[in-house]
């Protein structure tokens, strides 16, 4: 599968150790749309339990905003 990415990298700055890790690598919370038209999410795992192959994953609210923006919506 092919991920092209629309929104991100988004850096969050922890102020505390109860806050999502810092990212400083670049490689953070992403959106990515993929080249069957779906979207792909890279985010912090929650846990949460899932079916097998499945995870929940926590990506900032402005994260999303940006990929609706980058698509047109």
């Amino acid at each position: 599968m092919e991920l092209t990415r629309i929104a991100g990298p988004i850096r969050l700055n922890a102020a505390n150790d109860d806050d999502p890790p810092k990212c400083g690598t670049g490689d953070c919370p992403t959106v990515f749309v993929t080249d069957r038209g779906t979207l792909a999410v890279q985010g912090y795992v929650v846990e949460h339990e899932t079916p097998s192959g499945e995870a929940v994953v926590e990506i900032p609210v402005a994260l999303l905003k940006e990929a609706l923006r980058a698509l047109g919506r």
